[in-house]
């Protein structure tokens, strides 16, 4: 990810539009030799390139679709689990969202002169991160405890977080909640943490997108 104080960098950047499930659609920027590792660590379960080119250039066109498309840059990661526990079934419906949002962009004046524009190819992820076919995740862990713990198989696993057949449903635990924990073999299968359960999904969309 680009250092926002380092104006001179000399490698290229892409800019692309991430999908996280229905309603939610970021822009973002990555390094170009680091290719969709970036899009990977966020749980993006798909995704296009828009363009590429300098930072600053990159860095410009990132704005301008979040000013005239309103498109944020970031996405809390409890709105991305929940969202995640209702995607559509194709690939072909999963790119939707971003194929209408990239039809806006490229529409768009003001584009740096020095961002090379790419054609809309989604990508996605759900196969990459073990989604396919997996039962839809009911809730997700608030926080570790003493005394606490969790069991289950492991049937997916999107950024920082891991997909938990426990016997009650699937139960999402973001691993960054472990650090400085000790994992020790459980005991049983049940789920003895604090779980925040998803509500029902809504059909909604990121407001003046559409």
């Amino acid at each position: 990810m680009a250092a926002d104080g380092v104006a001179d960098d000399p490698r290229p950047y892409h800019v692309y539009l991430a999908w996280f499930g229905p309603g939610l659609v970021k822009v973002g920027i990555t390094a170009v030799e680091r290719g969709s590792a970036r899009l990977l660590e966020q749980g993006a379960v798909c995704f296009t390139w828009l363009g590429a080119g300098p930072l600053m250039a990159a860095r410009r066109t990132e704005e301008l679709l979040r000013a005239a498309l309103r498109v944020p840059d970031r996405i809390p990661y409890a709105e991305k689990r929940a969202v995640r526990a209702a995607l559509p079934e194709t690939e072909e419906e999963r790119a939707d969202e971003i194929r209408e949002v990239y039809g806006k962009a490229v529409r768009l004046g003001g584009w740096p002169e020095s961002l090379t524009p790419e054609p809309f190819r989604s990508v996605d992820h759900v196969r990459a991160f073990g989604l396919a076919g997996v039962p839809a995740a009911l809730g997700e862990v608030r926080e570790l405890v003493a005394g606490g713990s969790l069991s289950g198989e492991l049937v997916a696993a999107a950024g920082p977080d891991l997909h938990l057949a426990a016997p009650s449903g699937v139960v999402v635990l973001d691993t960054r909640l472990m650090r400085g924990w000790e994992l020790v073999p459980a005991a049983g299968g049940e789920v003895a943490f604090p779980v925040r359960h998803f509500e029902a999904p809504a059909d909604h969309r990121q407001d003046g997108l559409f």
